[in-house]
């Protein structure tokens, strides 16, 4: 297996327009756009941090596995490494970068997590344990070991209430937006998803079909799930953020809400696969957001936060201005990944001659 695989591509691209639209449906519009606007801020939130920490897992194994053995393993962890602490400083650049002038409330210090903080410690944590995969008793551990961190998060939140209150700027460094506890789960089963992955498709192209196969019927199934929850046990709201786990004004998802991120996951996972590796669909555009989704994680929080939300205060108070102009940003964000990926290369070059 050489070179990039396009509908991971993909799938990272989807997850970056989500979070686009998330930002933007905040940022833009108030709230007197009504409960449209809340069930789109809520909607474009639950997917995208899920997809993008089920990926990292999903191809930590990738270089590992072509090989079988642990002979150069060492290079392996420290690139781990290095992507990882490299992945955990951009979240703290990020947050400087997006500081507000003025007084800054604490939820918008420097030193608070976020989602690029636990990316990083993810991989840090989880690479030196991809060997460990090819051993079915330790992928079933794994598997458990995902399903404990997510409960106890639950079981302990009352506890984790009082200690961030007690102590507020260490509660903002581990309990930030999507914290290493429990976020760190979903990137554990892609871990061991993406290594039953790589062995389903060295088996060959039926092998990884049937994979794919059993990916949509999981799918279907945590969809069935989420209906009959909502069915017979109906909550209030039906579908929003009181229904949630809340931890320092940040969200994690709880019960029946996993069951829907679970089936979103697994089915555009699918979708990606059936359409770029199946049907062989180029997809440029989408490919080309997700292979440069961290640059544009930082820039097109700068363009619609610091920029359009602060520094110029326009609102999109009308659907269709709204559309439009997160399409454009969207837009935007293509070419600008485009342009990256034309300047990397150089950067690079110019790099290794300055170390030369």
């Amino acid at each position: 297996m050489t070179g990039r695989l396009h509908f991971l591509d993909g799938l990272r691209g989807i997850a970056i327009i989500l979070m686009v639209i998330n930002h933007t449906s905040r940022d833009w519009m108030d709230v007197v756009m009504g409960w449209p606007r809340y069930h789109l801020v809520y909607g474009s939130l639950i997917l995208p941090a899920s997809i993008f920490l089920f990926l990292v897992g999903f191809c930590l194994p990738m270089s590992y596995h072509r090989r079988r053995q642990s002979e150069g393993f060492r290079g392996d962890l420290r690139k781990y490494f290095r992507r990882g602490i490299g992945i955990v400083g951009a979240g703290y650049l990020l947050n400087v970068i997006l500081l507000p002038r003025g007084p800054v409330p604490p939820e918008e210090r420097f030193w608070h997590g976020g989602v690029l903080q636990t990316i990083g410690l993810s991989i840090i944590v989880l690479g030196p344990l991809v060997p460990a995969l090819s051993r079915r008793a330790a992928r079933w551990a794994f598997l458990a070991l995902a399903v404990l961190i997510y409960l106890s998060f639950g079981w302990s939140l009352p506890a984790l209430v009082r200690w961030c209150a007690a102590h507020p700027t260490l509660g903002l460094m581990a309990f930030g937006d999507f914290p290493p506890w429990p976020w760190v789960a979903p990137a554990i089963i892609g871990l061991v998803l993406g290594w039953i992955w790589l062995d389903a498709r060295g088996r060959g192209p039926a092998a990884e079909a049937r994979y794919f196969a059993a990916a949509a019927v999981v799918g279907l199934l945590f969809l069935v799930a989420y209906d009959t929850w909502e069915r017979w046990i109906p909550t209030t709201p039906r579908f929003g953020f009181p229904r949630d786990f809340g931890l320092n004004d940040y969200w994690t998802p709880r019960g029946v809400t996993t069951f829907l991120i679970v089936a979103g996951v697994a089915w555009l996972l699918v979708l990606c696969y059936w359409l770029m590796e199946v049907r062989r669909w180029k997809l440029p555009w989408l490919v080309t957001l997700g292979q440069t989704a961290l640059i544009l994680y930082f820039v097109h929080q700068v363009i619609e936060e610091t920029v359009i939300h602060r520094a110029l205060g326009i609102r999109f108070n009308d659907w269709i201005k709204y559309w439009t102009a997160t399409i454009a940003l969207i837009v935007l964000c293509q070419y600008m990944g485009r342009a990256w990926l034309a300047v990397k290369p150089r950067l690079r070059a110019l790099a290794g001659l300055a170390a030369a």
